[in-house]
C-alpha cells in the first residue's frame, strides 16, 4: 500500500503546511522513506527519530512537489570497542509528489 499524506495535503498552502508535512512524515511507516541514499557507511537507517527541512516547495495541475532534507542516524556495527554498533548523523534529501486527488505520496532521492 502506498504511503498518503492527506494531512499535508489538505494544509497545503497555509502557514501550517510545514509542520503538519514534518508531523506526518515522522508517522510514516519504517522503512517508507529511501533514506539508504544519505548513508554512506554500509549502516542501517535509524528513522526511528528524524528531523525534517524544507527545500522547495511548488505545485502542477494534478500534484503538489516537495524537496526536503531529512536527517536521521545510521547505525554502523562492529566499529567501536566490543564491537558494539554506533550511530553516526546522516542525512539525504528526498523529493515528493503527493497526489490531490489521492493524497498517495511518491519519495524519490535526489542525488
Amino acid at each position: 500500500m502506498s504511503p498518503r499524506l492527506p494531512a499535508a495535503l489538505r494544509a497545503w498552502n497555509t502557514e501550517d503546511f510545514i509542520q503538519v508535512l514534518k508531523t506526518e512524515m515522522r508517522a510514516l511507516d519504517s522503512g517508507v522513506l529511501p533514506l539508504f541514499e544519505g548513508t554512506s557507511q554500509g549502516g542501517l537507517v535509524d528513522d526511528s527519530d528524524i528531523a525534517i527541512t524544507l527545500l522547495n516547495a511548488s505545485r502542477d495541475e494534478a500534484a503538489v512537489w516537495l524537496d526536503v532534507g531529512v536527517f536521521f542516524s545510521e547505525i554502523v556495527g562492529g566499529c567501536s570497542c566490543g564491537d558494539d554498533p554506533v550511530a553516526e548523523n546522516a542525512y539525504c534529501e528526498l523529493r515528493i509528489r503527493i497526489d490531490f486527488a489521492t493524497a498517495v505520496a511518491d519519495f524519490w532521492p535526489l542525488s
